[in-house]
């Protein structure tokens, strides 16, 4: 493929498929499960760690162990063996626990990067978390990355 064919396909796919949400999920986020994800993360914070304390949260990387069904649209076209390209989070209010989250997921992104083994699809699917309210609290990042089928 050339340089203009394949930026092309890139540009098809971000048209087609970014920023439309494809999975909605609910969360129930109970503060013994908010509580043993923090210790496992070595917190020491009594704002994690303590029910009782006044700011109660979850702490700050919670949200990334929640996910959605799908990683990516249902009708996204299948690029190569996709694998784990890693996470993101960013906090925009506390989750507190003992509330629902709601999260909806859309592709944020689509890119490609060229390794020595060929050109590499990266596609980032971000879940925007909710409280029941409508207040936006956080968002996730999982990036895949798909190396291309030989042709």
């Amino acid at each position: 493929m050339t340089d203009n064919v394949e930026q092309k396909d890139i540009e098809d796919l971000r048209e087609r498929f970014l920023n439309r949400d494809f999975d909605e999920k609910e969360f129930e986020i109970s503060a013994e499960k908010t509580i043993s994800y923090a210790r496992l993360c070595g917190e020491t914070a009594d704002r994690f760690l303590d029910e009782n304390h006044p700011d109660f949260q979850a702490s700050s990387t919670f949200v990334a162990s929640l996910s959605g069904r799908r990683v990516l649209p249902q009708d996204f076209p299948k690029m190569g063996l996709g694998m784990d390209a890693g996470k993101g989070v960013e906090c925009l209010q506390p989750v507190r626990p003992g509330k629902k989250l709601i999260g909806r997921t859309h592709v944020h992104d689509i890119y490609t990067k060229t390794g020595r083994s060929g050109r590499m699809v990266f596609a980032v699917s971000r879940i925007e978390f909710y409280d029941e309210d409508g207040n936006h609290l956080a968002n996730s990042d999982s990036r895949v990355v798909m190396r291309e089928k030989s042709k």
